[in-house]
Order: C-alpha cells, then sequence, then structure tokens
C-alpha cells in the first residue's frame, strides 16, 4: 500500500497541469525544461516536466547535434542513486500496467526461454532512441523521435488520446500512424491484464538505461547470507521472475520490494551505498 501510495502521488504530481486536459493544450511553461524521471509523455495536456527519452531523442535528431550533458546527466544521476526504483515507484506508465494487471483473468507466467525477451529492450534502446534519431534525417537534415513515434503506448495514451478527445481539428487529421500507435497500445493493454508490465520487461528503453545501473546504485538490496535459507520464497513472490535470493540486484529488479516483506527470515534488506 505505501509503495503504490507513491505511485499514486507521483503520477499525479508530473500530470498536475488539469487546466490542460480541459482545454487540450500543452503546459509549455519552465518546468517543462525538466525531465521528470519516469516514463511521461511530453505531449501529455497535464504534463509538467519532459520525458528524459523525448528529450534525449530530440536532442539527438536536431540539425545543430550537439551531446546532451544535461539529459545524460540527469538519467546517470537518477540511474546512479536509485537504479530502477524509479520504475517500481514513480514511473506512471508503470502503474497503469500494475492496474492492468489486476483485473480478473488468467495470468501468463513468463517461461525462462521467453524470459530472453528482456534483451528487446536494450535493442530498442540503441536502435529507436540513439540510431535512428541520429542517422535518418529528412532533407535539412532533422531527425525524427522514432521510439515516441513510432512505438511508445505511453505517449498514445497520455498524450494522443486526451488531445483527440478536446480538438476536433486533430480528430480530422488521423491517419495510418495513430492507427498503428493505438494496435500497439491496445496490444500493450491486453498483454498487461495477463502478463506483469510487460512493456517494462520487454520494450522500455528508459528501464533498460536505468536496469544498467542497478548493480552499482546508492539504493540496492542485500541478502544476509547467515540468514537466507534458499527457501525460493523470494523467487515465488517476484512478479518480474528473479531469482532474488541469487542476485538480489537483478537488471529487471524494479525495487518493488515485495521480497522482502515475504522473506520468512528476513534475510533481504535494502541498503544505501555511499
Amino acid at each position: 500500500m505505501k509503495r503504490r501510495f507513491v505511485q499514486f502521488i507521483s503520477s499525479i504530481i508530473t500530470n498536475s497541469y488539469f487546466k490542460g486536459f480541459l482545454e487540450g493544450r500543452i503546459y509549455k511553461g519552465d518546468l517543462k525544461k525538466v525531465c521528470v524521471p519516469g516514463l511521461n509523455c511530453y505531449s501529455c495536456p497535464g504534463a509538467l516536466g519532459s520525458c528524459p527519452l523525448g528529450s534525449l531523442q530530440a536532442v539527438i535528431g536536431d540539425i545543430k547535434y550537439k551531446f546532451s550533458y544535461y539529459i545524460v546527466g540527469i538519467m546517470m544521476l537518477i540511474g546512479t542513486v536509485f537504479g530502477r526504483f524509479v520504475c517500481g515507484w514513480i514511473c506512471p506508465f508503470g502503474l497503469i500496467q500494475e492496474l492492468l494487471y489486476k483485473i480478473p483473468s488468467p495470468k501468463i507466467k513468463i517461461s525462462k526461454k521467453f524470459q530472453k525477451l528482456k534483451y528487446l529492450k536494450y535493442i530498442i534502446l540503441v536502435v529507436f532512441v540513439i540510431l535512428l534519431p541520429a542517422f535518418w534525417v529528412n532533407s535539412v537534415g532533422m531527425g525524427a523521435p522514432t521510439f515516441c513515434k513510432y512505438i511508445c503506448p505511453a505517449g498514445t495514451l497520455e498524450g494522443g488520446i486526451p488531445l483527440l478527445l478536446v480538438n476536433d481539428s486533430l480528430r480530422g487529421s488521423i491517419g495510418f500512424l495513430f492507427t498503428w500507435k493505438m494496435l500497439l497500445l491496445l496490444i500493450t493493454i491486453i498483454s498487461s491484464i495477463v502478463i506483469y508490465r510487460p512493456f517494462c520487461r520487454f520494450i522500455c528503453p528508459l528501464g533498460a538505461i536505468y536496469s544498467l545501473f542497478n548493480p552499482i546504485s546508492m539504493y540496492r538490496l542485500n541478502i544476509d547470507s547467515n540468514k537466507c535459507t534458499s527457501c525460493g520464497i523470494c523467487t515465488k513472490k517476484c512478479k518480474m521472475d528473479i531469482e532474488v535470493y541469487k542476485n538480489p540486484n537483478s537488471l529487471e529488479c524494479i525495487r518493488c520490494e515485495e521480497c522482502i516483506s515475504s522473506c520468512p527470515t528476513s534475510a533481504i534488506k535494502r541498503k544505501i551505498n555511499f
């Protein structure tokens, strides 16, 4: 309940420009220059800040491209301090997937064979967030934010749909691209009902970035070898299918901390390393 409360509060704060939802307009004030930690679409009418992925693609694809120390520095700072704690506690789209998973339905547990799909998010990070915006350019040398434009279901849900509902002029411009994005969103919604956070597991490039910091982040999980009996209860409890007692700081761990409360010997502890 504590984690869910934090998820709701962070999502509301991140999207607290309520006037935008009523008017169908995007907030363009000074706060928009700040990157929020989680995946939250820049074009969401309520969004006060910018998505770090969208900002990174915009800089990479700009005709006057320069390495963005600010954006990369922000993501490295967040990753170094929290790792994927952001995914489990702060990201609005992560919360949406978890709420969808609560819908009563048969659930699918990902087998070890298909867990290899987790590497797909790193491919998407390299190809759609870095390479295509940098090298797939138009006649004047500008690249497109290809992940946001062609894949991101969060952008469709948080930005595309709310803006279309309020703006008649935008509804008249719906084409194949929006239909494609709606299809991806529908697939994400359906899969989220039966699979725990599938977008986070297999697709999200931001989660891929933060995951690289899990083993070295200041916030980490620690196993007390004197208390751990290798009973595997933490593994059964983990919805991300991690063998926690073997690898508590796995790249896939979103720091939900359910393993901590499930451990019968209290062998799993959160730890802050300085």
